[in-house]
């Protein structure tokens, strides 16, 4: 499955800014181990029912942990027997996108 998410605590530091929260969160992902990808709005995660949502789950913990209330926009992809989809999905794209391809 791929799921593109996004988690934010309510309130941000001194300037309204959330960037520390997020970055915790973002490590976990990473250090989950999992296909992933981040974004300006979203980071993108691909794996298995649980473990992606574990990893999710662990997200929204770390963010939870500097702020009393937690935002999470969460849109999934499942589609059992695809792998490789966070790549492919955009390949398929731009090969249409190509020169020549119009």
């Amino acid at each position: 499955m791929l799921v593109a998410f996004s988690i934010s605590p309510v309130s941000g530091d001194d300037t309204g800014g959330v960037s520390e929260a997020v970055a915790e969160a973002v490590r976990v992902v990473r250090a989950s181990g999992l296909p992933c990808e981040t974004n300006a709005m979203f980071t993108n995660v691909e794996g298995e029912w649980d473990e992606v949502m574990a990893v999710v789950k662990q997200a929204v913990d770390v963010v939870a942990a500097v702020s009393p209330r937690v935002g999470l926009v969460l849109k999934a992809d499942i589609r059992p027997g695809h792998t490789g989809q966070l790549r492919a999905k955009v390949e398929r794209v731009d090969r249409l996108l190509a020169p020549g391809d119009d």
